[in-house]
């Protein structure tokens, strides 16, 4: 569903020139019809979809506006504003990936800590057609893997391979941009890695496609939180209280998720943005069903995130050779206590 790259903040600063005016009129506007409140920009790691349901539900109820906040939820218009765009003062809050900002940290030293996980395991998979009989990393062997050309795939397939006794030398990695689907449906690979498991095995049964997967933390990768909320660390100093008060939102219009799924979901496809991303009922539906056990489970309340989680993932990481050295878990995450 998305390419992860990792942020060049240079190069988002270049392309930020532009947006920084336009957010500014949306603050202005927002504004002077609600000088009471705080305007906050929230930028998401890809167009509106079930992941994001409670972020509108916060925002119908009201939730951001009892904190004394006026939340503007933005589509990312780059593959890494949600994290290029607050590193750069241009938005608040992003939605993003924790192995990415680690990388991010580690290797540039940009100013973006967690401050609290969306979903508490990996929603990436490893996924192929049923026929294909792939169940297992040792099923890889000799088989040819579709991915977005990232770093990170290709160690992930490495890592669980070599867990596994496989020989990750044996598989064929072939960069297929976006095209992850279509290149399995077509013939072209024989699985694909970065399909997401709340998103594209839904879309693919719709399909009338049988497929199979498994998830890499179940063979030798670390857990990892698939979606983060982040902020700055200037915001963190400076405005912890009004991070505070957004994350306590966020969980009412978690609470709605949970409690009154299809309403909640009704909201989000009112918020839908039909022309770039026209989402699909049906396979929102078996998306919140499949997200609502992983946002939040039994041993980890929504937007709760581990020192521990964060530095098994800075430590695989420089094993893969993902980064050069390890940042501190302190420089990477924060837990608000909201």
């Amino acid at each position: 569903m998305k390419k992860r790259i990792l942020a060049l903040l240079a190069a988002g600063t270049m392309l930020l020139t532009g947006c920084g005016a336009q957010n500014a009129e949306q603050s202005d506007a927002a504004n002077n019809g609600s000088d009471d409140l705080q305007h906050l920009t929230v930028v998401l790691d890809w167009y509106p979809n079930a992941l994001h349901a409670f972020l509108y539900e916060a925002q119908e109820k009201g939730y951001f506006a009892e904190e004394g906040l006026d939340v503007d939820i933005q589509s990312p218009a780059g593959v890494n504003d949600a994290m290029s765009m607050v590193a750069a003062g241009k938005a608040d809050i992003g939605l993003y990936y924790q192995q990415d900002v680690i990388q991010a940290r580690a290797e540039q030293d940009v100013p973006i800590k967690s401050i609290g996980a969306v979903v508490q395991g990996p929603l990436n998979i490893i996924l192929s057609l049923k026929d294909k009989n792939i169940t297992t990393p040792k099923d890889l062997e000799g088989k040819t893997v579709g991915y977005a050309g990232t770093e990170l795939s290709e160690a992930l397939i490495r890592s669980i391979m070599q867990s596994n006794g496989a020989d990750p030398n044996s598989v064929n990695m072939v960069d297929v941009g976006f095209d992850l689907m279509s290149s399995m449906t077509t013939g072209n690979v024989d699985a694909t890695i970065g399909c997401l498991v709340n998103h594209e095995v839904p879309q693919m049964e719709k399909e009338g496609f049988e497929v199979n997967y498994f998830f890499p933390d179940d063979y030798g990768v670390p857990k990892y939180y698939e979606g983060i909320f982040l902020a700055s660390d200037d915001m963190i100093a400076n405005n912890s209280d009004t991070l505070k008060g957004f994350l306590r939102a966020c969980s009412k219009g978690f609470e709605d998720f949970k409690s009154n799924t299809d309403d909640v979901l009704q909201v989000l496809l009112d918020n839908q943005d039909e022309a770039n991303f026209a989402l699909d009922p049906d396979v929102e539906k078996k998306s919140c069903e499949t997200l609502l056990p992983l946002m939040e489970t039994e041993d980890a309340k929504f937007l709760s995130q581990t020192e521990q989680c964060w530095q098994e993932n800075i430590d695989w990481m420089y094993d893969q050779g993902l980064i050069a050295e390890k940042p501190d878990v302190s420089d990477v995450m924060v837990n608000l206590d909201f």
